[in-house]
């Protein structure tokens, strides 16, 4: 039987291989985008690590006990206009203010964290926004959590039946229906309630899945599960890019997907629940904010 360093060590080493697929996949994307309407310099992930509470500038970084940290993958392109691929392995304490939010911290405020979290913004508002994250949290419980949404910025594609939330939706739905741990009607209603803007009475996007707390007891199916997730991303959202990216678009498109930006904003700054943990576990807070669309507008 397996013991938690091995559940460990077992996460984060997937979390950071599935990271170097992703990276790979949309710098070959950035490769075979149309340079008359892109431009002709392809854009290249920088990955820049960074450790638990230690500041760039701080001299005293080396002497900070080990909190973990991760790996920041930012690529800023000619067809990903901003593309935030994460990884992140944290441990230590939680705060007085946020132990006993979190299952298992009531009497002990140790936990270990390990997780991959993206969001890409696309340069053409024909092709979807898109957010994954998966992550294994260890207390004195654990479990998974995560999930995938699409985010389509022009009116005319934000529906269910439009060709790209509909094979979104039958990737993620394919991922849950191999694996006893998933259940996709459960995740897509949870992802819906999750993902809307209550104070504009309208969702952040099409939708996808999203589970939390998930331990059914089989860590073997619940990491499956979880891998499954990431790889139907990895399949299906280059995909969906290649299918799109060659589609001339308009001033007035543009203003339309800068406009609809803004929604993406005010959620992750208002309700978006992994932002505030990452803040409040002493995160680094260039890659929590990297989820903030490079360009915005507010009518």
């Amino acid at each position: 039987m397996a013991t938690d360093s091995e559940h460990k060590k077992q996460t984060s080493a997937w979390f950071s291989d599935l990271q170097t697929q992703i990276c790979a996949r949309l710098e070959a994307l950035e490769e075979d985008a149309d340079p008359a309407l892109y431009g002709s310099k392809p854009g290249r992930f920088t990955r820049t690590p960074w450790r638990r509470g230690a500041a760039d500038s701080d001299e005293g970084a080396d002497e900070r006990a080990d909190e973990g940290g991760g790996i920041a993958g930012l690529l800023r392109g000619r067809l990903f206009e901003k593309a935030g691929v994460h990884v992140s392995t944290v441990y230590g304490e939680f705060s007085d203010a946020f132990r006993g939010q979190i299952p298992g911290t009531e009497k002990d405020p140790r936990f270990w964290a390990a997780g991959i979290s993206l969001i890409i913004h696309p340069r053409n508002p024909h092709i979807p926004a898109v957010h994954m994250n998966t992550r294994f949290i260890v207390t004195t419980a654990h479990w998974f959590g995560g999930g995938a949404d699409l985010t389509p910025l022009l009116p005319r594609d934000r529906h269910q039946n439009a060709p790209d939330s509909m094979a979104f939706h039958r990737a993620m739905k394919a991922a849950c229906d191999a694996h006893p741990s998933g259940d996709y009607e459960a995740f897509k209603a949870w992802c819906d309630r999750y993902f809307y803007l209550p104070h504009r009475d309208e969702p952040r996007g099409t939708g996808g899945i999203f589970y939390d707390r998930l331990n059914t007891g089989d860590f073997a199916a619940d990491f499956a599960f979880t891998r499954a997730v990431g790889e139907a991303f990895l399949d299906i959202y280059p995909k969906i890019v290649a299918g799109r990216m060659s589609t001339p678009w308009s001033a007035d498109e543009r203003e339309a997907q800068l406009v609809q930006r803004g929604r993406y904003v005010e959620f992750n700054l208002l309700y978006d629940r992994g932002t505030t943990f990452g803040l409040k576990t002493g995160g680094n807070v260039a890659t929590i904010l990297s989820s903030m669309p490079p360009v915005v507008k507010w009518p």
